[in-house]
């Protein structure tokens, strides 16, 4: 498959970094020279240096040839532009990045009438991570599959749940709750378990299950299941604004600390529900005052890593509030993890799963189609939903019959409407949803979750 990226910023090169494992013949645009001798260094890529809207670098960067065209450059209008010109003188799919609200409302019109295949909003989707998160707040991470009918979750194991010491088997017996756990991340491991792994305090568990089976057993174990009441937001932003618009409509309570006067008065315009405050989020009195020791949740979003950070940890010394961090550079990832400040929001991780999941689905046999894909434990695992749409050698066998792949589990199940944990006398249906979990790279198709 040919992809040309065009714009390599951070999400430019998070995308090179992770399509070159896709089987995949990757070429680079860009106008600054540097920034594509840098990355075809590091990655297996070919660099034109150029417009990307510009019909001659296009061209060279061979559009006549090419499947896939992806524009994140920092221009929403660029992006548009690129892929305009992509769908006249190529045949290829086109993908933007397209950021500003004011284009929220117009999406249905850019790919009827423009020709656009795909938009990304990497502002909105890490919003909506983050509402998840303060709707159940006792997970660090949520994915969503079948629409929202599941649920992968990621927690903590902390001493007052008194899992320690507990084989997976002896949990799922004694709690009587339709979950599957589909991954341990201790401190020297991380493993996709069978029913005889045992939990140990402080690992972080990811469990599959639908949002009411999953509140059961967190209620169960003594895990607060409810969404938080209010939130403090330090930044104005982009995502703030998205993520207010979120919480506001779930009857959140928002209060938004954002030093440049100009936004602030754009949000109380357009955020009229929510507090909005003139001031320094990093001032430490400022935010005593305006009652983050009683904040149920504090979301830290300015354009600084450090200061999200930072602010996160002071935050948790003072506080017993749900703690999300926005990063935005990717380098340092495992050593803010160790940080342990609840939830990180990577924007470029986002936006990169998005723009794969679609790129699968391009690749596969008519036979199903990769719906929803999330790089899981520091990317060394993957979780995918398949929407099976054909025959196939799975079809219609039980899953004891078939000779899976090692490291993989079938996880859920959504026919006719419901959802259930597979087991082994169970067979998988035309029509069927089915997320698999797994530590093999590459799953195009369901039929790849066979062993050769």
């Amino acid at each position: 498959m040919q992809i040309i990226i065009v714009g390599c910023g951070k999400v430019g090169r998070t995308l090179a970094e992770q399509l070159q494992e896709e089987d995949t013949d990757i070429t680079l645009i860009d106008i600054n020279p540097d920034r594509i001798n840098e990355i075809t260094d590091e990655v297996d890529a070919m660099g034109v240096v150029g417009n990307g809207a510009s019909i001659n670098t296009l061209m060279e960067a061979g559009i006549e040839n090419a499947d896939i065209l992806i524009a994140v450059t920092v221009s929403d209008e660029m992006n548009l532009l690129c892929c305009l010109i992509a769908q006249k003188t190529g045949h290829c799919h086109t993908i933007a990045r397209v950021r500003n609200p004011i284009y929220s409302k117009e999406i249905g019109f850019i790919k009827e009438r423009l020709g656009v295949t795909m938009i990304i909003n990497p502002e909105l989707a890490a919003a909506q991570e983050i509402s998840k998160l303060l709707r159940f707040p006792s997970a660090i991470k949520i994915d969503t599959f079948a629409r929202g009918k599941v649920e992968l979750l990621k927690f903590k194991v902390m001493p007052e749940f008194e899992l320690d010491g507990k084989s997976i088997q002896q949990i799922t017996e004694h709690f009587r709750c339709d979950i599957l756990f589909c991954a341990i991340e201790g401190k020297d491991y991380t493993t996709i378990p069978g029913g005889t792994n045992v939990i140990r305090n402080g690992d972080v568990i990811s469990i599959l299950a639908t949002p009411q089976n999953a509140a059961a057993f967190f209620k169960k174990i003594g895990l607060k299941t409810h969404q938080v009441k209010n939130t403090v937001i330090v930044g104005g932003g982009t995502i703030s604004y998205y993520l207010a618009k979120a919480l506001l409509a779930m009857k959140i309570k928002v209060k938004v600390i954002e030093k440049d006067k100009n936004r602030c008065e754009f949000l109380s315009e357009e955020l009229t529900d929510a507090t909005i405050i003139n001031g320094d989020g990093t001032d430490r009195s400022l935010l005593l005052e305006e009652g983050l020791e009683s904040a149920e949740s504090f979301v830290t979003l300015t354009n600084m890593d450090e200061e999200n950070i930072f602010l996160s940890l002071f935050a948790k010394t003072i506080s017993n509030a749900k703690l999300v961090a926005k990063v935005n550079r990717l380098a340092y990832d495992d050593i803010i993890d160790s940080l342990d400040i609840g939830s990180v929001i990577y924007p470029k991780y986002i936006t990169a799963d998005y723009i794969l999941q679609y790129v699968r689905a391009t690749q596969n046999s008519i036979g199903s189609n990769v719906e929803t894909l999330y790089h899981i434990l520091d990317g060394k695992a993957e979780a995918l939903e398949f929407k099976i749409c054909d025959n196939s050698p799975i079809v219609g066998r039980t899953l004891s019959e078939l000779n899976l792949k090692k490291n993989l589990l079938v996880g859920c199940l959504y026919r006719d409407g419901s959802v259930r944990i597979p087991r082994g006398h169970d067979a998988l249906e035309i029509g069927d949803r089915v997320v698999i979990v797994t530590t093999n790279r590459g799953l195009r198709d369901i039929n790849d979750i066979l062993a050769k």
